[in-house]
């Protein structure tokens, strides 16, 4: 039992989604301690203050008073109240202390929305990187999940306030589609206080437009380079105490990378009922279907030959990649293969079913029901093994939240808890010569199960009418079960003889996550956050099971991460046309969970660094200096490097204190100039071009080789008019430039694991730049134009 306590380059497809018009972007916090969820984005309607006639007759005299500012109150303090449903609705929007930004509509809504990559970039604290797979993005704010080879870790992401995110803390950003949305929450600095297991780095929320917003029916459609084609459709509307919203898409690409062509598609619904003036019952449905091929991760010599791996269905061909492959499927002799011969690739569904019961017991006081059912199901032959299981899992969470006073203050209490789990039994076969993924025998099978169970509660206390006290803690307990059979084949060409070699783990890891902040907003202009918050992370049950070399094997001394942050900021908005926000952090991480590439393709292998530091700045910026013109900047500086840790290789052992951690480039920048015509002739018509920056960072722990940095640029030209009709409301017309000068560039470096001589003497970068399966490039020169066109 463990016990802790602690206080782009992408595809060519995947493109920047933002827009310059008429820009109101929510960096920081929300305008003020009891405002609303930020006031450019709806509340969502589980949010929405109840008619006075619905409400009932009996209430205390505080409740009467949150309707009335008093007079006394300084104009800059006499801001609308809240409810109970709306105060809990804002803990994944912009809970009060925290560092936070809102990407609304606005910002993505005249550009080509591929992916959630370069929406994402307009807030600070954010980087991503290309995944396996078309709109399979690594996430990391602050650098938490910079390192992961796959997927997103380190944080939670949820969709309408649905966790998205299953029980063994891993998210994909495969069924995000940005069209679907109106808003978009980033939440950054450890939140396990408010948010549970694997939110050290923070939390996501995407927010789906709502049925009032669309009102009617919209379709669009984006194309461009390399096939690219994505036809979507929306449709919402409210109807008397029912209102709904649905989304669809179908994409398809041939990939700017040789086998990378793919084809997914996306439904996500989101329905709200006002049952009884009382109760809401809100209903989501999100179901993605992919099927992609997959490029190989390249070396950095090999990138530097061929970053596009153009004739790679040659093995011979100079800067490609091969995997071996057992010719039998199970032992014996291998056969160096290409991606393409191969068929290497994905094949998976992600279904996603929630409910949620709110009951109002008076107009102080809100109960909170929710379950998710989320399956994942997923054939993934992406090198020598093909991954392939079906990962059901569970998550109910129960929760009050009372707005009330406290000695004559304004107080807003919650308090919930939660139970989630999965269970799955999932199968590693080897891919054998053949083409088409064609499966050998079994090498190994887990059995797992996640469980993770607890409580959280939160105390917001307005200790004047510019200062907002918040207190929050929660202790949770997760068990891990797995049972890791790897089968071996001692005797060539004989599948009959078997040796099975069986590990279990049953590790146990309980952890507590205080917080504190306090929120201060002495006028309409300035607002001052300071805050200290814990985190904590615990081990997948995958990652109990793969050794360093990417073989099966006991890796079960794993324990949890768990990290100490320190914030300060301030958010400066001196009149409409101008917004400053900046945060500087400082972050204590102990037992980090850090990964890196292994020589097998697609496995990674996970260790604990005792103890690392995080610190940094993020900048973010808005200025109208002129009418119809703007500039925006969203900017981050980290700077995280390990404190102890010694690595082990083979027989020898290397101090790494000292070192900064692999996979983090310090400097990262997204800035945009736009022009926007708003009255005349030319009204909607508008423009911007946008610079994106990434530094170099170091791919490895002995930090010998980098990553080179980039700078690309994008132009964009688009046009929205209303139209005059009875069933026609708007039209839309874009083209953008992407990559306008045609750099070169790496979009996914993932971390290589460092080597030695014979002697013990670690090898150089020259011999660290031939270690394979690190590297995607980034797109080329790339055009895409949309169209959207909307129906009463």
């Amino acid at each position: 039992m463990f016990r802790h306590h602690a206080l782009c380059g992408v595809s060519i497809v995947a493109i920047q989604l933002a827009c310059i018009a008429r820009v109101d972007l929510a960096y920081g916090q929300s305008a003020a301690p009891t405002a609303l969820p930020p006031v450019n984005v709806e509340a969502p309607p589980e949010a929405r203050a109840k008619p006075a006639a619905q409400r009932p007759r009996t209430q205390s005299a505080a409740a009467r008073r949150q309707t009335r500012p008093s007079s006394a109150t300084p104009a800059a303090a006499q801001t609308a109240k809240v409810t109970p449903s709306e105060a809990r609705a804002s803990l994944n929007q912009a809970p009060n202390g925290q560092t936070a930004t809102t990407i609304d509509r606005s910002q993505f809504d005249n550009r080509p929305s591929f992916s959630v990559a370069d929406v994402l970039r307009d807030s600070p604290g954010i980087s991503v990187k290309q995944g396996n797979g078309p709109r399979d993005f690594g996430i990391s704010i602050r650098g938490s999940n910079a390192r992961n080879g796959f997927g997103i870790r380190n944080m939670v992401i949820f969709d309408d306030g649905f966790p998205v995110t299953q029980p063994d803390g891993l998210s994909r950003s495969d069924l995000i589609d940005p069209h679907a949305y109106g808003a978009i929450d980033v939440i950054r600095g450890p939140s396990s206080a408010l948010y549970g297991n694997y939110a050290t780095g923070g939390a996501l929320n995407f927010r789906t437009r709502l049925g009032r917003e669309i009102d009617g029916f919209e379709y669009g459609v984006d194309g461009g380079s390399f096939g690219y084609l994505n036809n979507y459709l929306a449709a919402g509307k409210k109807v008397g105490n029912f209102e709904y919203s649905v989304f669809g898409s179908d994409v398809r690409g041939d990939g700017y990378i040789q086998n990378s062509w793919f084809n997914t598609q996306t439904v996500n619904f989101l329905g709200t009922l006002q049952a009884t003036p009382d109760d809401r019952l809100t209903f989501k449905l999100i179901n993605n279907d992919l099927t992609t091929r997959l490029p190989i991760r390249l070396s950095l010599n090999q990138y530097y030959q061929n970053p596009f791996q153009a004739g790679c269905e040659t093995p011979a061909t100079p800067g490609c990649g091969t995997v071996s492959l057992f010719n039998n499927g199970f032992n014996g002799p291998r056969t160096a293969v290409t991606a393409i011969a191969a068929g290497l690739g994905r094949d998976d569904r992600r279904t996603i079913v929630g409910g949620r019961w709110e009951h109002d017991f008076d107009n102080q006081t809100t109960w909170r029901n929710q379950f998710v059912f989320d399956d994942r199901n997923i054939s993934q032959p992406t090198g020598a093994t093909s991954a392939i299981g079906d990962f059901p899992s569970y998550n109910f969470v129960s929760d009050v939240t009372k707005r009330g006073e406290i000695l004559g203050m304004d107080s807003t209490v919650y308090f919930g808890g939660f139970f989630n789990t999965l269970a799955a039994s999932s199968d590693t076969r080897n891919v054998m010569p053949g083409g088409h993924a064609k499966l050998g025998l079994l090498q190994s099978n887990l059995y797992s199960i996640t469980t993770n169970y607890g409580f959280r509660a939160r105390e917001e206390l307005k200790l004047n009418p510019a200062l907002t006290a918040i207190a929050g803690i929660g202790w949770e307990t997760t068990r891990l079960h797995g049972d890791n059979t790897a089968f071996a084949y001692p005797v060539v060409n004989n599948p009959a003889v078997v040796v099975p070699t069986i590990v279990t783990a049953n590790p146990e890891f309980r952890n507590t996550a205080p917080e504190l902040a306090l929120l201060y907003k002495p006028d309409n202009e300035w607002q001052l956050r300071a805050r200290v918050a814990s985190g904590y992370g615990t081990p997948q049950v995958s990652n109990l099971f793969v050794l360093p070399s990417g073989a099966p094997g006991n890796n079960t001394t794993l324990t949890s991460q768990t990290n100490l942050g320190y914030d300060l900021g301030v958010d400066w908005t001196p009149n409409n046309a101008v917004k400053v926000s900046a945060t500087a952090f400082y972050e204590f991480f102990r037992n980090e969970l850090v990964t890196q590439a292994t020589p097998v393709a697609g496995i990674s292998y996970t260790f604990n660094a005792p103890r690392s530091e995080h610190r940094g700045v993020e900048l973010a910026a808005r200025w109208r200096f002129l009418p119809g013109w703007e500039f925006t900047a969203a900017y981050t500086y980290l700077d995280e490097f390990y404190t102890g840790y010694t690595e082990t290789i083979g027989l020898f052992s290397f101090n790494r204190a000292g070192n900064k951690i692999p996979g983090i480039s310090p400097n990262e920048l997204t800035a945009r100039l736009g022009y926007d015509e708003t009255v005349g002739p030319l009204r909607g018509l508008g423009g911007f071009v946008e610079v994106v920056w990434k530094d170099t960072f170091y791919m490895e722990n002995a930090n010998l080789l980098k990553a080179p940095g980039y700078a690309l640029v994008n132009l964009n030209l688009h046009y929205k008019t209303d139209l005059a009709s009875e069933s026609l409301k708007s039209l839309s017309l874009f083209l953008e430039v992407r990559n306008l000068f045609d750099r070169t560039y790496i979009a996914s470096a993932n971390n290589i694991a460092n080597s030695v001589t014979a002697a013990g003497v670690q090898n150089p970068a020259s011999v660290l730049a031939n270690t394979v399966n690190s590297i995607y490039a980034g797109s080329p020169r790339a055009f895409v134009a949309g169209m959207k066109i909307a129906f009463r």
